[in-house]
């Protein structure tokens, strides 16, 4: 996986809605060919923001709850939160830099 950390549902609220910086938080599944085309640009944003920007996956199949709460109909979803509220939203396989233009007003 890299540097980007697996949460789960028990996870999600200490490593998400309680951290001190940015989170970007891809909603992703095994058998979503998106969710695997766009997860080298994810790994490259995690890598390149380190201690700016914490970089998460979340398995829907495997919480499904958090999926629900937050409004994830498709994925890949990216929802980037900031004070532990998500503050921006991209849905579908996005390029690397489409992504940082979304993310790097909120660092």
């Amino acid at each position: 996986m890299g540097n980007a950390v697996a949460v789960t549902g028990e996870s999600f609220e200490t490593e998400v809605i309680q951290s001190t910086i940015p989170v970007l938080v891809d909603f992703w599944a095994a058998w979503c060919g998106p969710c695997r085309a766009v997860a080298p640009a994810i790994e490259e944003i995690a890598t390149e923001y380190r201690g700016r920007l914490k970089v998460v996956k979340l398995d829907v199949d495997e919480d499904q709850e958090i999926s629900i709460r937050y409004g994830v109909q498709s994925i890949p979803t990216l929802l980037l939160f900031k004070g532990g509220q998500p503050v921006e939203r991209l849905v579908g396989n996005y390029p690397k830099p489409a992504i940082l233009s979304k993310i790097q007003a909120h660092l």
